[in-house]
């Protein structure tokens, strides 16, 4: 089965990856080093957690309104240590 959707050529994801990587920041001084929601205190691991035990992203942005749909997606592309 092929799909419908057009694929991306290995530029188009190599700049997606990287202006999801401009949405992380790690600082010592912010939740002890892990990696969050650049200008937050948001966590990657607790977007990733939510969305595993079937939080809906609609309700994950209701209950921080500072996210976007990309930084959801970032966590999403963040690899798990």
């Amino acid at each position: 089965m092929t799909s419908l959707l057009p694929r991306r050529t290995a530029i188009e994801e190599r700049k997606m990856d990287e202006q999801y990587w401009q949405r992380i920041t790690i600082d010592p001084d912010v939740m002890v080093g892990k990696p969050v929601i650049r200008g937050t205190r948001i966590p990657v691991e607790l977007i990733v957690r939510m969305l595993a035990d079937g939080v809906a992203e609609a309700a994950i942005l209701g209950e921080y309104p500072r996210l976007l749909p990309d930084d959801i997606r970032a966590a999403l592309a963040y690899p798990a240590p």
